[in-house]
């Protein structure tokens, strides 16, 4: 039986809820355990599982001949020099450089960094979030997960800024959140950019693999149909690949291949970035077809990935350090000047295209 199923799991965090949502405060008495067993219909022994669980995780502590309480999470002091960083993955693809840029920053103001990824998980990042509350931090740069989707823990977001804990998005941002301190790409123009290149250069039949689950594949997504829109070109959602988080590995480079194999009419593919870039490239090879050479493929990040015989993508440029850079200076300006998380602290940053070789010209006539 999955653990979510199970009866001691359920009431664990309906209470976790509770104390997270601010329904049960600092010092307030739980319900007994004889309440909580008619409550839930579980044994005794069920409620005290689920009790010792919250208890161990400090966020309830029993008194002997008394009762059960809820604690107080953790005293923020604002002055801890702890800053926690939360981003999807940690040590593949632009994510290292991108930390470093933020551990230059805040190194140098003296600050440590408590490094947490989610694995593109929401569930993760709100078990994350749950832990951050727990410890004395100054703020947070958080990366969220699958950004296009719902975010169902906004009371944990909601809660730091209770406590006053700023935080600064990065890479992509919740819709509800839109108006909250972000630094991101300007996606939207960087898929255009890269889609115009392709237009110009003589391709017709663009197919585009784009990642449904995050708000920079949307609008990604976005650019590609304005560009094609733009030259005239009518768009056909049959020439999109769409992949989630947990296909992205497999998806694209079948899709891709099966394509290839059926020769269906294309010269050019847009991804979503550099690492799909180089999967799509290996579907192409494996169907025996060669890129420029017979397709033109192009990436997004610009992340030193280099194939087989010197390919190099034409792609968007991605200040991966400089974005990190960036995010902890926002975040220092927000804690040094305690000011609203709501405004202008909103940042874009512009893409520039770098070409590469792994594109060709096609006769423009």
């Amino acid at each position: 039986m999955h653990k979510k199923e199970l009866k001691y799991f359920k009431l664990m965090e309906d209470l976790k809820e509770m104390i997270l949502r601010g329904e049960l405060r600092a010092g307030d008495k739980l319900p007994s355990e004889n309440e909580l067993s008619q409550q839930y219909a579980v044994s005794r022994q069920t409620v005290r599982k689920a009790l010792s669980i919250l208890e161990n995780e400090g966020f309830i502590y029993a008194e002997h001949g008394r009762g059960t309480f809820c604690s107080e999470l953790v005293r923020h002091t604002g002055n801890s020099k702890n800053i926690a960083v939360i981003t999807t993955y940690i040590s593949d693809y632009i994510f290292p450089r991108v930390i470093k840029g933020i551990d230059t920053v805040l190194t140098r103001e003296g600050y440590s960094i408590l490094l947490k990824n989610t694995k593109n998980s929401r569930s993760l990042e709100a078990r994350c979030l749950e832990e951050i509350l727990q410890k004395d931090i100054d703020g947070i740069i958080i990366e969220p997960s699958k950004s296009q989707i719902y975010c169902k823990h906004l009371n944990l977001y909601k809660k730091l800024e209770e406590y006053n804990i700023p935080y600064v998005f990065i890479q992509g941002c919740f819709d509800q959140m839109k108006d909250k301190p972000h630094i991101l790409m300007d996606d939207s123009k960087g898929g255009y950019l890269i889609t115009k290149h392709l237009i110009e250069t003589g391709h017709k039949n663009i197919v585009g693999v784009f990642k449904s689950d995050d708000v920079q594949g949307q609008k990604r997504h976005k650019g590609y149909v304005k560009a094609l829109v733009e030259a005239g070109i009518a768009y056909d959602p049959d020439k999109v690949i769409w992949f989630y988080t947990e296909d992205r590995v497999i998806h694209p480079y079948e899709s891709i291949r099966k394509m290839a194999a059926q020769q269906y009419p294309m010269d050019a593919v847009v991804c979503y970035n550099d690492q799909i870039a180089m999967k799509v490239i290996q579907a192409l090879t494996d169907a025996g077809m060669k890129v420029p050479e017979d397709i033109s493929v192009t990436g997004y990040d610009n992340s030193y990935i280099v194939g087989e015989n010197g390919l190099k993508l034409t792609t968007i440029a991605h200040p991966q350090e400089r974005l990190g850079e960036m995010a902890a200076e926002l975040l220092l300006d927000l804690i040094r000047n305690k000011e609203e998380m709501d405004g202008h602290h909103q940042i874009w940053i512009e893409p520039e295209i770098v070409i590469g070789n792994s594109c060709k010209k096609n006769n423009l006539l």
